[in-house]
């Protein structure tokens, strides 16, 4: 039984370095048919050598392959690697050569660490083990001992999916409701910073003498000029290509030094960063069923240009 193993680096296959050291072609690869191979599929959302690493994922579904098929087939199994990828959907680079290479016949089963690790959407493993039961070949998940060449390990697996995009949604939910309770206490939260805005880092010391660290926006005085100009150019004209044209023939830049689009205008028009708490604001955001945490102040800082805000959100909504 002859079988070759490769890794996806930079999009081009070639050998494990750890097992051979050296680079193969994709010609080889092609060449490698046989009905007798074995894949292993490993997943990590993120990069890190501890715990399930795409390393130890691949190690210990070479030795379930040695352990039930024999050491031939556990040092030559086809591996198949996506680090970084979530498993919330089926769009992985290596997830898609597997698939394409499943189509052709090149090997006769799949073997997986654990079921999550191919996929955490019920839908999408749903339709995979169907089409992989179409081409006859199984699918194997060592860490429930899940084995799709019988019809209780078939039921058993799509029990067990259901369980794990229940755990990927509770976890989602989870982050989300987190997420909401400290975007309350005014923090920054991270992400893209807005124009106008930089974002500083804020330690602090708890009781039990722990640090704990946030961040909050800080105002940069010229790009909120930047800012109130692109507002004012928009009320005057109201049109986003109009606004546009006038940044460029100012040579108006974004912080990355490059032009506007239109794209980034409505995005600064639209974003809530730019509101100030006044009672125009307030009146919005409940026409607009926006939920509201705060208390309907007795006096509101007053804000001039924020009817501008306001009105050009509106605007750029129906446009």
């Amino acid at each position: 039984m002859t079988i070759v193993i490769f890794l996806y680096k930079d999009g081009l296959p070639c050998y494990n370095s750890r097992i051979y050291g050296h680079r193969t072609t994709g010609k080889e690869y092609l060449m490698a048919k046989t009905a007798d191979t074995i894949a292993i599929y490993s997943r990590k959302s993120r990069y890190t050598g501890k715990g399930e690493s795409i390393g130890n994922q691949i190690d210990l579904c070479r030795e379930y392959i040695r352990t039930h098929y024999g050491d031939a087939a556990a040092e030559h199994a086809v591996v198949f690697e996506d680090e970084g990828f979530s498993g919330g959907n089926l769009n992985r680079p290596d997830f898609k050569k597997m698939m394409t290479a499943a189509k052709e016949r090149k090997f006769k089963a799949i073997v997986v660490y654990r079921l999550d690790r191919i996929s955490r959407n019920i839908s999408d493993f749903s339709s995979l083990i169907e089409e992989l039961g179409r081409l006859g070949i199984d699918f194997v998940s060592i860490r429930e001992s899940f084995d799709t060449s019988s019809p209780m390990g078939r039921a058993m697996m799509y029990i067990a999916s259901v369980f794990s995009q229940l755990e990927r949604e509770t976890i989602a939910e989870r982050i989300r409701d987190n997420m909401h309770e400290l975007s309350k206490t005014g923090r920054w939260l991270g992400g893209t910073t807005p124009t106008g805005y930089a974002s500083e880092s804020l330690s602090s010391v708890t009781v039990d003498g722990k640090v704990k660290k946030a961040c909050k926006l800080k105002p940069i005085p010229e790009e909120i000029q930047l800012v109130k100009t692109i507002f004012s150019v928009f009320m005057e004209t109201g049109s986003l290509s109009k606004t546009d044209q006038y940044l460029l023939e100012h040579r108006c830049v974004t912080k990355r030094g490059k032009q506007f689009t239109r794209f980034a205008i409505r995005g600064i028009l639209t974003n809530p960063v730019y509101m100030i708490a006044d009672e125009t604001a307030y009146q919005y955001l409940k026409e607009n069923n926006v939920d509201l945490f705060a208390e309907r102040a007795a006096t509101w800082r007053c804000c001039p240009g924020f009817c501008a805000a306001a009105n050009a959100a509106t605007i750029c909504a129906r446009s």
